[in-house]
């Protein structure tokens, strides 16, 4: 089967970007260049979300924490600006998050990790 395994979010500045990515989740990055760099972590599932009050206007990268309360306290920390809360859907806990540049992203901990 196809799977996506790539998202590419455009920056206003790369540094900063690593400086908040790698703040608030531990990521490495490589550099490919003055503007580029980037982390690969694996396979990425795709959802599909219809319901008008809950889809976001853009893509919606969704990154996969052991624990959501630590990860929403380092996104705080790192800048970024919580745009829906923790909330509960089948299957785990959510919460989105806007980045320095304003791309929104969600933050699951799916029933399968235990929180600390």
């Amino acid at each position: 089967m196809a799977r996506i395994n790539y998202v590419e979010l455009p920056v206003a500045d790369t540094e900063r970007a690593k400086r908040f990515y790698g703040s608030a989740f531990a990521w490495d990055f490589a550099d490919f260049g003055p503007s580029y760099a980037a982390t690969v972590s694996g396979d990425t599932d795709i959802g599909f979300q219809a319901d008008p009050a809950e889809r976001t206007k853009a893509a919606l990268p969704v990154i996969d924490v052991e624990n959501i309360a630590i990860a929403l306290a380092a996104v705080q920390v790192a800048g970024g600006e919580i745009t829906a809360p923790i909330f509960g859907f089948p299957g785990g806990q959510r919460f989105h998050f806007r980045d320095p540049d304003g791309h929104e992203l969600a933050v699951t901990q799916t029933a399968g990790h235990a929180s600390a």
